[in-house]
Protein backbone atom coordinates (compact mmCIF):
# COMPACT_ATOMS: atom_id res chain seq x y z
CA UNK A 1 0.00 0.00 0.00
CA UNK A 2 3.22 2.37 0.80
CA UNK A 3 4.23 2.38 -2.57
CA UNK A 4 0.83 3.07 -4.21
CA UNK A 5 0.56 5.79 -2.63
CA UNK A 6 3.73 6.74 -2.92
CA UNK A 7 2.74 6.58 -6.95
CA UNK A 8 -0.24 8.24 -5.98
CA UNK A 9 0.60 11.29 -4.29
CA UNK A 10 1.25 14.56 -6.63
CA UNK A 11 4.90 15.08 -6.80
CA UNK A 12 4.41 18.78 -8.18
CA UNK A 13 3.45 20.35 -4.48
CA UNK A 14 1.79 23.18 -7.16
CA UNK A 15 -0.84 19.90 -8.22
CA UNK A 16 -0.88 18.61 -4.03
CA UNK A 17 -4.43 20.63 -4.01
CA UNK A 18 -6.00 17.96 -6.19
CA UNK A 19 -5.29 15.51 -3.82
CA UNK A 20 -7.55 16.66 -0.92
CA UNK A 21 -11.35 15.78 -1.84
CA UNK A 22 -12.75 18.58 0.44
CA UNK A 23 -11.13 21.50 -1.15
CA UNK A 24 -12.87 20.40 -4.13
CA UNK A 25 -16.08 22.03 -2.41
CA UNK A 26 -17.22 25.35 -1.63
CA UNK A 27 -18.06 26.79 1.45
CA UNK A 28 -20.82 29.65 1.53
CA UNK A 29 -20.62 29.55 -2.31
CA UNK A 30 -17.47 29.99 -2.79
CA UNK A 31 -13.99 28.38 -3.30
CA UNK A 32 -12.41 27.10 -0.17
CA UNK A 33 -9.58 28.91 1.24
CA UNK A 34 -8.83 26.55 4.07
CA UNK A 35 -6.09 28.73 5.89
CA UNK A 36 -6.90 26.91 9.32
CA UNK A 37 -3.88 24.13 8.94
CA UNK A 38 -2.69 24.86 12.09
CA UNK A 39 -5.69 24.00 14.09
CA UNK A 40 -6.20 20.74 12.12
CA UNK A 41 -5.08 19.62 8.56
CA UNK A 42 -7.20 18.62 5.65
CA UNK A 43 -6.68 14.75 4.43
CA UNK A 44 -5.65 14.06 1.20
CA UNK A 45 -7.38 10.93 -0.24
CA UNK A 46 -4.37 8.62 0.07
CA UNK A 47 -4.88 8.59 3.50
CA UNK A 48 -8.61 8.41 3.28
CA UNK A 49 -8.30 5.08 1.22
CA UNK A 50 -5.85 3.90 3.30
CA UNK A 51 -7.76 4.37 6.74
CA UNK A 52 -10.93 2.91 4.51
CA UNK A 53 -9.13 -0.42 2.78
CA UNK A 54 -7.75 -1.53 6.02
CA UNK A 55 -11.64 -1.28 7.69
CA UNK A 56 -12.79 -2.61 4.57
CA UNK A 57 -10.43 -5.36 4.07
CA UNK A 58 -8.51 -7.19 6.84
CA UNK A 59 -9.69 -5.11 10.09
CA UNK A 60 -9.54 -7.02 13.12
CA UNK A 61 -7.96 -6.31 16.46
CA UNK A 62 -4.36 -6.33 16.70
CA UNK A 63 -1.24 -8.11 18.05
CA UNK A 64 -2.82 -11.41 19.82
CA UNK A 65 -5.31 -12.92 17.15
CA UNK A 66 -3.47 -15.89 15.24
CA UNK A 67 -5.73 -15.52 12.05
CA UNK A 68 -4.80 -13.34 9.06
CA UNK A 69 -6.86 -10.32 9.55
CA UNK A 70 -5.33 -10.07 12.95
CA UNK A 71 -1.97 -10.57 11.99
CA UNK A 72 -2.30 -8.61 8.46
CA UNK A 73 -3.26 -5.71 10.61
CA UNK A 74 -1.24 -6.34 13.16
CA UNK A 75 1.90 -5.36 10.56
CA UNK A 76 0.36 -2.27 8.82
CA UNK A 77 0.17 -1.09 12.83
CA UNK A 78 3.43 -2.06 13.41
CA UNK A 79 4.41 -0.42 10.10
CA UNK A 80 3.07 3.09 10.83
CA UNK A 81 4.79 2.98 14.01
CA UNK A 82 8.28 2.21 12.00
CA UNK A 83 7.43 5.21 9.50
CA UNK A 84 6.42 7.85 12.48
CA UNK A 85 10.38 6.45 13.84
CA UNK A 86 11.92 7.40 10.38
CA UNK A 87 10.22 10.06 10.04
CA UNK A 88 12.07 11.88 12.89
CA UNK A 89 15.13 9.74 12.81
CA UNK A 90 14.45 8.59 16.06
CA UNK A 91 16.92 5.38 16.92
CA UNK A 92 15.03 3.20 17.40
CA UNK A 93 10.75 1.63 16.57
CA UNK A 94 10.33 0.67 20.32
CA UNK A 95 11.02 4.18 21.14
CA UNK A 96 8.10 5.83 19.56
CA UNK A 97 4.64 5.75 21.75
CA UNK A 98 0.67 5.91 20.52
CA UNK A 99 -0.83 7.98 22.16
CA UNK A 100 -4.34 9.69 21.56
CA UNK A 101 -3.04 13.48 20.68
CA UNK A 102 0.11 15.39 21.60
CA UNK A 103 -1.95 16.62 24.58
CA UNK A 104 -2.09 13.13 25.83
CA UNK A 105 1.77 12.34 25.09
CA UNK A 106 2.88 16.05 27.24
CA UNK A 107 0.35 14.28 30.24
CA UNK A 108 2.11 10.68 29.76
CA UNK A 109 5.42 12.48 30.33
CA UNK A 110 4.11 14.66 33.37
CA UNK A 111 2.24 11.93 34.89
CA UNK A 112 4.86 8.96 34.38
CA UNK A 113 8.29 10.22 34.32
CA UNK A 114 7.38 13.26 36.41
CA UNK A 115 5.41 11.81 39.05
CA UNK A 116 8.32 9.57 39.53
CA UNK A 117 11.20 11.09 39.39
CA UNK A 118 10.35 14.88 40.24
CA UNK A 119 10.20 15.80 44.03
CA UNK A 120 9.04 18.81 46.19
CA UNK A 121 10.93 22.05 45.16
CA UNK A 122 12.43 20.89 41.60
CA UNK A 123 11.79 23.38 39.11
CA UNK A 124 10.32 22.95 35.52
CA UNK A 125 11.07 25.59 33.15
CA UNK A 126 8.87 26.22 30.71
CA UNK A 127 8.20 28.85 27.98
CA UNK A 128 5.49 31.97 27.92
CA UNK A 129 4.64 30.97 24.55
CA UNK A 130 3.71 27.38 25.49
CA UNK A 131 0.66 25.97 24.09
CA UNK A 132 -2.10 25.20 27.44
CA UNK A 133 -1.24 21.22 26.67
CA UNK A 134 2.26 21.72 27.48
CA UNK A 135 1.06 24.41 30.87
CA UNK A 136 -1.70 22.55 32.38
CA UNK A 137 0.02 18.88 32.82
CA UNK A 138 2.31 20.67 34.66
CA UNK A 139 0.45 22.72 36.79
CA UNK A 140 -1.33 19.46 38.02
CA UNK A 141 1.95 17.67 38.96
CA UNK A 142 2.88 21.07 40.68
CA UNK A 143 -0.39 20.64 42.86
CA UNK A 144 0.60 17.48 43.42
CA UNK A 145 4.23 17.47 44.54
CA UNK A 146 5.24 20.54 45.09
CA UNK A 147 7.28 21.46 41.72
CA UNK A 148 8.38 24.90 40.83
CA UNK A 149 7.14 26.22 37.67
CA UNK A 150 9.96 28.83 36.11
CA UNK A 151 9.04 30.57 32.98
CA UNK A 152 11.10 31.28 29.68
CA UNK A 153 10.03 35.55 28.88
CA UNK A 154 8.92 36.25 25.35
CA UNK A 155 10.61 39.42 23.89
CA UNK A 156 9.21 41.88 21.79
CA UNK A 157 8.62 40.57 18.32
CA UNK A 158 7.68 37.11 20.29
CA UNK A 159 11.09 35.25 20.00
CA UNK A 160 12.21 33.57 23.31
CA UNK A 161 14.89 35.25 26.02
CA UNK A 162 17.63 33.06 25.90
CA UNK A 163 19.50 35.19 28.36
CA UNK A 164 16.85 35.25 31.11
CA UNK A 165 16.59 30.98 30.19
CA UNK A 166 20.39 30.91 31.28
CA UNK A 167 19.65 32.54 34.14
CA UNK A 168 16.74 30.62 35.22
CA UNK A 169 18.91 27.36 35.09
CA UNK A 170 19.68 26.18 38.75
CA UNK A 171 20.98 23.43 40.60
CA UNK A 172 17.14 21.65 41.20
CA UNK A 173 16.18 22.56 37.40
CA UNK A 174 14.81 19.22 36.37
CA UNK A 175 13.15 19.32 32.76
CA UNK A 176 12.69 22.05 30.41
CA UNK A 177 9.68 22.01 27.84
CA UNK A 178 9.64 24.05 24.87
CA UNK A 179 7.19 24.47 21.75
CA UNK A 180 9.61 23.83 18.20
CA UNK A 181 7.36 26.06 16.47
CA UNK A 182 4.79 28.63 18.22
CA UNK A 183 1.29 27.43 17.05
CA UNK A 184 0.07 30.66 17.46
CA UNK A 185 2.57 32.84 15.76
CA UNK A 186 4.56 30.63 13.66
CA UNK A 187 8.00 31.25 15.08
CA UNK A 188 10.48 28.66 15.07
CA UNK A 189 12.26 28.46 18.64
CA UNK A 190 16.17 27.38 18.64
CA UNK A 191 15.79 24.14 20.37
CA UNK A 192 18.77 22.51 19.60
CA UNK A 193 20.42 25.71 21.12
CA UNK A 194 17.56 25.46 24.19
CA UNK A 195 18.57 21.87 24.60
CA UNK A 196 22.77 21.96 24.23
CA UNK A 197 22.06 25.64 26.76
CA UNK A 198 20.15 22.55 29.68
CA UNK A 199 22.23 19.42 28.57
CA UNK A 200 25.81 21.67 29.52
CA UNK A 201 24.79 23.09 32.87
CA UNK A 202 23.62 19.63 33.69
CA UNK A 203 22.95 16.84 31.07
CA UNK A 204 20.75 15.14 33.95
CA UNK A 205 18.15 18.07 33.21
CA UNK A 206 15.77 16.58 30.71
CA UNK A 207 13.96 18.22 27.49
CA UNK A 208 10.83 18.18 25.96
CA UNK A 209 9.82 19.88 22.72
CA UNK A 210 6.42 20.32 21.58
CA UNK A 211 6.54 19.65 17.99
CA UNK A 212 3.31 19.72 16.54
CA UNK A 213 3.96 22.32 14.37
CA UNK A 214 7.40 21.43 13.19
CA UNK A 215 6.67 18.42 11.92
CA UNK A 216 3.93 20.21 9.76
CA UNK A 217 6.02 22.49 8.09
CA UNK A 218 10.14 21.47 8.47
CA UNK A 219 12.01 17.85 8.46
CA UNK A 220 12.73 17.09 12.20
CA UNK A 221 15.32 14.81 13.07
CA UNK A 222 15.06 14.54 16.90
CA UNK A 223 18.79 12.88 17.18
CA UNK A 224 20.23 16.19 16.01
CA UNK A 225 17.94 18.20 18.24
CA UNK A 226 19.56 16.67 21.55
CA UNK A 227 16.38 16.69 23.13
CA UNK A 228 15.19 13.24 25.50
CA UNK A 229 10.88 13.68 24.73
CA UNK A 230 9.28 14.64 21.43
CA UNK A 231 5.39 14.89 21.29
CA UNK A 232 3.58 15.53 18.33
CA UNK A 233 -0.19 14.64 16.92
CA UNK A 234 -1.46 12.89 13.82
CA UNK A 235 -4.35 15.16 12.80
CA UNK A 236 -1.83 18.44 12.43
CA UNK A 237 0.11 16.30 9.96
CA UNK A 238 -2.30 15.57 7.28
CA UNK A 239 -3.29 12.10 9.26
CA UNK A 240 -6.70 11.67 11.45
CA UNK A 241 -7.15 12.81 14.61
CA UNK A 242 -7.35 10.91 18.00
CA UNK A 243 -3.48 9.58 16.94
CA UNK A 244 -0.64 11.35 18.73
CA UNK A 245 3.26 10.10 19.34
CA UNK A 246 5.72 10.64 21.96
CA UNK A 247 9.06 9.51 21.37
CA UNK A 248 11.24 9.00 24.06
CA UNK A 249 14.98 7.81 25.13
CA UNK A 250 14.75 4.49 25.48
CA UNK A 251 16.61 4.60 28.92
CA UNK A 252 14.13 6.99 29.84
CA UNK A 253 10.84 5.29 28.78
CA UNK A 254 12.35 2.10 30.43
CA UNK A 255 12.66 3.21 33.99
CA UNK A 256 9.08 5.01 34.07
CA UNK A 257 6.29 3.28 35.35
CA UNK A 258 2.94 2.62 33.43
CA UNK A 259 0.38 5.54 32.75
CA UNK A 260 -2.42 3.41 32.58
CA UNK A 261 -3.21 -0.17 32.88
CA UNK A 262 -5.04 -2.73 31.17
CA UNK A 263 -4.41 -5.06 28.44
CA UNK A 264 -1.85 -5.74 26.36
CA UNK A 265 0.49 -3.78 28.56
CA UNK A 266 1.14 -6.61 31.14
CA UNK A 267 3.75 -10.01 31.00
CA UNK A 268 1.48 -11.07 33.99
CA UNK A 269 -1.46 -10.48 35.90
CA UNK A 270 -2.31 -11.92 39.07
CA UNK A 271 -4.07 -10.64 41.76
CA UNK A 272 -0.91 -10.92 43.99
CA UNK A 273 0.79 -8.45 41.31
CA UNK A 274 1.51 -7.42 37.72
CA UNK A 275 4.42 -7.47 35.02
CA UNK A 276 4.81 -5.49 32.77
CA UNK A 277 5.71 -5.26 29.25
CA UNK A 278 8.43 -3.49 27.91
CA UNK A 279 8.22 -0.01 26.21
CA UNK A 280 6.30 0.57 23.82
CA UNK A 281 3.75 -1.74 24.69
CA UNK A 282 4.11 -0.39 28.99
CA UNK A 283 2.35 2.72 27.32
CA UNK A 284 -0.27 1.52 25.20
CA UNK A 285 -2.89 -0.05 27.08
CA UNK A 286 -5.92 -1.54 26.08
CA UNK A 287 -7.17 -1.30 22.07
CA UNK A 288 -5.55 1.23 20.66
CA UNK A 289 -6.52 3.65 17.72
CA UNK A 290 -5.28 1.52 14.96
CA UNK A 291 -6.85 2.83 12.07
CA UNK A 292 -5.68 6.03 12.99
CA UNK A 293 -1.92 4.35 13.40
CA UNK A 294 -2.66 2.90 9.94
CA UNK A 295 -3.44 6.78 8.41
CA UNK A 296 -1.29 8.51 9.87
CA UNK A 297 1.74 6.02 8.23
CA UNK A 298 -0.59 6.84 5.47
CA UNK A 299 0.06 10.36 5.71
CA UNK A 300 3.26 10.37 6.39
CA UNK A 301 4.15 8.13 3.03
CA UNK A 302 2.24 11.50 1.46
CA UNK A 303 4.33 13.44 2.91
CA UNK A 304 7.58 11.79 2.09
CA UNK A 305 6.58 11.23 -1.69
CA UNK A 306 5.19 15.31 -1.96
CA UNK A 307 8.98 15.74 -0.79
CA UNK A 308 9.38 17.69 2.72
CA UNK A 309 12.01 20.21 1.36
CA UNK A 310 9.66 21.24 -1.33
CA UNK A 311 6.77 21.24 1.22
CA UNK A 312 9.06 23.42 3.11
CA UNK A 313 9.89 25.62 0.09
CA UNK A 314 6.86 26.35 -1.24
CA UNK A 315 5.77 27.29 2.04
CA UNK A 316 8.22 29.81 2.38
CA UNK A 317 7.82 31.24 -0.61
CA UNK A 318 3.81 31.47 0.05
CA UNK A 319 4.43 33.06 3.49
CA UNK A 320 7.14 35.67 1.76
CA UNK A 321 4.22 36.57 -0.43
CA UNK A 322 1.08 36.75 2.35
CA UNK A 323 3.18 38.88 3.82
CA UNK A 324 3.25 41.24 1.09
CA UNK A 325 -0.26 41.28 -0.09
CA UNK A 326 -1.43 41.62 3.61
CA UNK A 327 0.91 44.34 4.35
CA UNK A 328 -1.30 46.32 2.29
CA UNK A 329 -4.85 46.10 4.57
CA UNK A 330 -4.51 49.05 6.56
CA UNK A 331 -4.59 48.63 10.05
CA UNK A 332 -3.43 45.27 10.62
CA UNK A 333 -0.62 44.47 13.58
CA UNK A 334 1.23 41.36 12.68
CA UNK A 335 2.20 39.23 16.08
CA UNK A 336 5.43 37.19 15.81
CA UNK A 337 7.25 38.79 12.41
CA UNK A 338 10.44 36.83 13.84
CA UNK A 339 12.95 36.38 11.02
CA UNK A 340 12.91 32.40 11.68
CA UNK A 341 8.93 31.78 11.09
CA UNK A 342 7.19 28.60 9.78
CA UNK A 343 3.81 29.09 7.73
CA UNK A 344 1.82 31.01 10.02
CA UNK A 345 0.53 34.48 10.29
CA UNK A 346 -1.63 36.04 13.40
CA UNK A 347 -2.65 39.56 13.07
CA UNK A 348 -5.24 42.10 14.72
CA UNK A 349 -7.03 44.69 13.10
CA UNK A 350 -7.81 48.43 14.61
CA UNK A 351 -10.95 48.43 13.16
CA UNK A 352 -12.25 44.81 14.46
CA UNK A 353 -12.39 42.25 16.78
CA UNK A 354 -10.73 38.86 16.18
CA UNK A 355 -14.21 36.87 15.98
CA UNK A 356 -16.27 39.72 13.88
CA UNK A 357 -13.35 39.08 11.40
CA UNK A 358 -13.37 35.94 11.10
CA UNK A 359 -17.14 35.26 10.73
CA UNK A 360 -16.83 37.81 7.98
CA UNK A 361 -14.19 35.95 5.94
CA UNK A 362 -16.28 32.57 6.45
CA UNK A 363 -18.99 34.77 4.43
CA UNK A 364 -15.94 34.74 1.86
CA UNK A 365 -15.19 31.05 2.12
CA UNK A 366 -12.14 31.34 4.05
CA UNK A 367 -11.40 29.37 7.00
CA UNK A 368 -9.21 31.13 9.32
CA UNK A 369 -9.41 31.01 13.45
CA UNK A 370 -9.80 33.76 15.66
CA UNK A 371 -9.30 33.34 19.42
CA UNK A 372 -6.43 33.01 21.60
CA UNK A 373 -5.27 29.43 20.06
CA UNK A 374 -4.77 27.60 23.42
CA UNK A 375 -2.30 30.39 24.17
CA UNK A 376 -3.17 32.78 27.00
CA UNK A 377 -0.53 33.69 28.83
CA UNK A 378 1.09 34.65 25.45
CA UNK A 379 -1.78 36.68 24.47
CA UNK A 380 -1.36 38.49 27.63
CA UNK A 381 2.29 38.84 26.78
CA UNK A 382 1.02 40.60 23.82
CA UNK A 383 -1.45 43.02 25.26
CA UNK A 384 -4.36 41.04 23.82
CA UNK A 385 -7.63 38.88 24.06
CA UNK A 386 -7.38 37.41 20.52
CA UNK A 387 -5.99 37.25 16.86
CA UNK A 388 -6.95 36.20 13.68
CA UNK A 389 -4.54 33.80 12.67
CA UNK A 390 -3.92 32.26 9.09
CA UNK A 391 -2.13 29.33 8.85
CA UNK A 392 -0.67 27.72 5.38
CA UNK A 393 -0.18 24.14 4.61
CA UNK A 394 1.08 22.54 1.31
CA UNK A 395 -1.75 22.59 -0.40
CA UNK A 396 -2.42 26.92 0.12
CA UNK A 397 -1.95 28.24 -2.63
CA UNK A 398 -1.68 32.76 -3.94
CA UNK A 399 -5.43 32.45 -4.98
CA UNK A 400 -6.19 31.52 -0.97
CA UNK A 401 -3.83 34.76 0.12
CA UNK A 402 -6.04 36.89 -2.65
CA UNK A 403 -9.28 35.55 -1.28
CA UNK A 404 -8.55 36.19 2.28
CA UNK A 405 -6.80 40.15 1.05
CA UNK A 406 -10.30 40.84 -0.45
CA UNK A 407 -12.48 39.01 3.02
CA UNK A 408 -10.14 41.50 5.13
CA UNK A 409 -11.27 44.37 2.79
CA UNK A 410 -14.94 43.49 3.04
CA UNK A 411 -14.32 43.08 6.99
CA UNK A 412 -12.76 46.26 6.99
CA UNK A 413 -15.53 48.31 5.32
CA UNK A 414 -18.25 46.77 7.19
CA UNK A 415 -16.58 47.09 10.69
CA UNK A 416 -14.85 50.79 10.32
Amino acid sequence: MAEQLKKSASHNIALCRDDFPVLRQTMNGRPVSYLDTAASAQKPHMVIEAMKAAMEMHYANIHRGLYAFSQETTVAFETARGRVAAFVNAPSEKEIIFTRNATEAVNLVAQSWGGSVLKTGDEVILTEMEHHANIVPWQLLRERLGIVLRIIPVQEGGVLDLAAYEKLLSPRTRLVACVHISNALGIVNPVKKISAIAKKFNKDIAVLLDGSQAVVHSSVDIQDLGCDFYVFTGHKLYGPTGIGVLWGRYDLLAAMPPYQGGGDMIERVTFERTTFKEPPARFEAGTPAIIEAIGLGAAIDYLSAAGMEDVVAHEAALLKFAMGRLETVDGLTFHGAAKEKAGIISFTAAWGQPADIGMILDQCGVAVRAGHHCCQPLMQRLGTEATVRASLGLYSNKDDIEALVEGLGKAKRLLS
